[in-house]
């Protein structure tokens, strides 16, 4: 992170995951992110582990900034209490958006939309479109397998550059947070 960074956008889950310790780091990256005056830039929601990273930030006396696409607003049960909520028309509104406003992103557990959203910022971060830094908090190693399988695609020729130049895995949101600031 640069001292220009003010803006943080974290892609993670509309649901908590089995385990523990996906909410445990969540809320801990939320209080974190609004202690070092970093805004937090996230899909809008209520629920899961969007809902937690947003009120833990919100609960530091943080900026939070949601946006959400008009189908998923009633669906992801759109927080009510955020700072901004911008209601957006479809998901890639909602992800340039969030790519425009954030100066890094961090990637926590989720499903199929957070994998979306990372592959597409991953995407633009090789064909030079934006060079922000991707962060995965790797909580309980949720993300080994990816990763693997990333270390596995730059093996057989198919990444433009070291995988280490475009994503950092970090055991811990102190970890992120260190590495951001």
């Amino acid at each position: 992170m640069t001292k220009t960074t003010k803006s943080v956008a974290v892609f993670c889950g509309s649901q908590k995951g089995n385990n523990p310790v996906f909410a445990t780091h969540t809320i801990e990256l939320g209080r974190l992110l609004a202690l070092a005056n970093l805004r937090l830039i996230y899909g809008g929601g209520n629920t899961g582990l969007m809902g937690l990273v947003a009120n833990a930030a919100l609960a530091e006396g943080g900026e939070v900034t949601g946006i959400i696409p008009e189908r998923l607003k009633e669906w992801e049960r759109h927080h009510g209490g955020l700072t901004e909520l911008m209601v957006v028309p479809d998901m890639h509104t909602r992800k340039k958006m969030m790519y425009e406003r954030s100066d890094a992103a961090i990637i926590l557990p989720g499903g199929f939309g957070t994998l979306d959203e990372l592959f597409e910022m991953l995407t633009w971060n090789q064909l030079k479109i934006h060079n922000k830094p991707i962060y995965f908090l790797n909580s309980a190693g949720f993300y080994d397998p990816l990763h693997l399988h990333m270390m596995h695609m730059q093996k057989e020729g198919f990444l433009y550059d070291p995988l280490e130049e475009r994503i950092h895995l970090c055991p811990t949101p102190a970890e992120v947070l260190n590495r951001l600031v």
